[in-house]
């Protein structure tokens, strides 16, 4: 077994070196946008030097780039387990598909009620739509496509009937983020607010697929 240099960190370190240093990325960009951080405030938000940012990530470009892909991982983790339960429910009918939507919408909100600077990353990088557009092919188009292709699946199998289901997918992505923006804005309870957003995304999935008579 290769022996380690001295000063050199442990392959763990740098993993949690790196993880603070996208942590802290995220947050700044997430409250600033893209061009209002500096790599300097970066490192001193993640308490190391430039140096080091620039190990881990190289260029600002770069560091953006890998705040988006570490949300777009943790979201897909989350995402292709409820929708491989999906799936797998469509062959039981309508009413299990339907329960099975609903579950995939639950993990959707909850990831993004419990990680808002999701939301605050994202809506930064829309405000100028035609710049880092790249990123939406990368780390957006993905998801989108993953669950579009499940309501086309459940349509073609007779599970539902979705004419639509991109514009479907991307109304009820905006619904949540703009949920999340007033949940932050908010001086009321943040526990009624969750409370009524589920019950409207399930009456909201009710009213598009429940079969009729139900």
């Amino acid at each position: 077994m290769p022996r380690r240099r001295p000063g050199r960190p442990r392959r763990d370190q740098s993993r949690d070196t790196r993880e603070a240093v996208l942590a802290a990325a995220t947050s700044l960009f997430a409250q600033r946008g893209f061009d209002a951080v500096g790599l300097r405030e970066v490192a001193a938000a993640a308490g190391v030097d430039v140096a080091t940012v620039s190990h881990h990530t190289g260029t600002k470009a770069q560091l953006y780039d890998a705040c988006f892909a570490r949300v777009f991982a943790a979201e897909r983790q989350a995402l292709e387990a409820a929708a491989g339960n999906a799936r797998a429910a469509l062959d039981a009918g309508p009413a299990e598909a339907l329960r099975a939507l609903h579950d995939l919408v639950d993990v959707f909100v909850d990831f993004l009620e419990d990680r808002p600077e999701t939301t605050a990353l994202w809506l930064r990088r829309w405000l100028e739509p035609h710049r880092h557009a790249e990123l939406d092919q990368r780390y957006a188009a993905p998801l989108y496509r993953l669950v579009t292709e499940l309501l086309t699946a459940a349509a073609a199998g007779g599970a539902l009937v979705e004419p639509t289901p991109h514009v479907t997918v991307r109304s009820l992505v905006w619904a949540v983020h703009g949920h999340v923006v007033a949940l932050a804005a908010s001086d009321g309870s943040p526990a009624r607010e969750r409370r009524e957003f589920r019950a409207f995304v399930h009456r909201f999935l009710d009213g598009l697929y429940a079969p009729a008579g139900s």
